[in-house]
């Protein structure tokens, strides 16, 4: 006998530091606004309203390039505390309806409600009273999707946009994913989705010919998930408990920093701000490897990591150095940070600490 179907719900607030803002300042709300960093510092858009993306404007877009295509852009800083409050209020509403909520972000939530006794059980009124507080509370638009599991709850979300809900129905999900593009399955990025279109894989329905077997030869232990979700397979419970698994702080340079001693010579500062993050976060006897992050001049980037029990400034040296040598040229931005891992294997690891990198 199978086992009953979940009732999941994605939550996602409708480009939330624009709704915030423009919720704040109505003469926002009629032009192109974007929430970032300024473009002569190398700043990128946090998000943006639905006007500016009329213009081809989205998160991650350099403020420069989307400068380019709306000259006439707002662009003001994230006000990050203020967003944190609305957070708060945002999460705090969730919990009226459920235990299971997994936060991905300060505006974006799974719920599981299959439990929950309120609205008569049902996810589809929850989901429309959830949407309905947070306007009323909070002043911002936040968009739905309710479905029996994770993968299809997130795609139901952005379904409806602005300010949507929409439902996908147990019976639905088969047909529902078959007509998705490959490109919305989790975990495929681009390189992955161009690859399966060069296989001549376009939609779910597509990657349905293939077998578990062709899947893993083509794209190794991924190819089991992809087999899955084809399907609109996602056993993930909404999990209420996220894992911390590494602290880091990093910082974007204007002009580049030009070579290795320059780079050693902004160590201490990162070095402080990490060990400041590291003892907020309450993670000293967690701490299980060291890594530091370059991004060069061209945009590769790259990392480099080993073995240690604490922050160490000589170790934290050496790892530069070796990430540098990888690209021998200016640098953009430099990162510093720790991996962490459970408290019972840190005795054993201690004894590599000293290793060489």
């Amino acid at each position: 006998m199978n086992a009953p179907a979940r009732k999941i719900i994605h939550c996602d607030c409708d480009c939330f530091y624009a709704a915030v803002e423009m919720r704040d300042n109505p003469a926002l709300r009629e032009v192109p606004l974007a929430v970032g960093g300024q473009p002569g510092q190398r700043g990128v858009v946090a998000t943006c309203n639905y006007e500016a993306r009329r213009y081809g404007i989205h998160s991650a877009m350099a403020t420069a390039q989307a400068l380019k295509l709306c000259p006439d852009l707002v662009v003001i800083p994230p006000a990050m505390e203020k967003y944190r409050i609305a957070s708060r209020q945002i999460l705090a509403i969730y919990g009226d309806y459920t235990d299971l909520v997994e936060p991905l972000s300060l505006d974006e939530a799974y719920l599981d409600v299959s439990d929950s006794p309120h609205c008569k059980g049902s996810a589809t009124l929850i989901a429309q009273e959830i949407r309905k507080r947070i306007f009323d509370t909070v002043g911002i638009t936040a968009s739905a999707g309710v479905a029996p599991n994770k993968f299809v709850a997130k795609i139901a979300s952005d379904w409806n946009k602005p300010d949507g809900l929409w439902l996908v129905r147990p019976d639905e999900v088969d047909a529902f994913v078959a007509a998705l593009p490959v490109k919305k399955l989790h975990g495929v990025g681009k390189v992955t989705a161009a690859k399966l279109n060069k296989l001549g894989v376009q939609t779910c329905a597509d990657l349905r010919t293939w077998t578990v077997l062709e899947l893993q030869h083509h794209f190794g232990t991924f190819g089991t998930r992809l087999h899955d979700l084809c399907r609109g397979i996602d056993n993930r419970a909404v999990c209420n408990e996220r894992e911390r698994k590494s602290v880091s702080v990093e910082e974007t340079y204007t002009p580049d920093v030009p070579d290795l001693p320059a780079c050693i010579a902004l160590l201490p500062e990162l070095f402080d701000n990490l060990n400041v993050r590291i003892a907020r976060a309450g993670a000293q006897k967690s701490v299980q490897k060291l890594f530091v992050k370059l991004k060069f001049a061209d945009f590769h980037q790259t990392t480099v990591e080993c073995v240690g029990i604490a922050p160490h400034m000589g170790q934290y040296a050496k790892l530069m150095e070796t990430g540098y040598a990888r690209g021998k040229q200016p640098v953009r931005l430099l990162g510093v940070g720790v991996r962490l891992g459970e408290a019972e294997n840190l005795e054993q690891l201690s004894l590599f600490a000293d290793a060489d990198v």
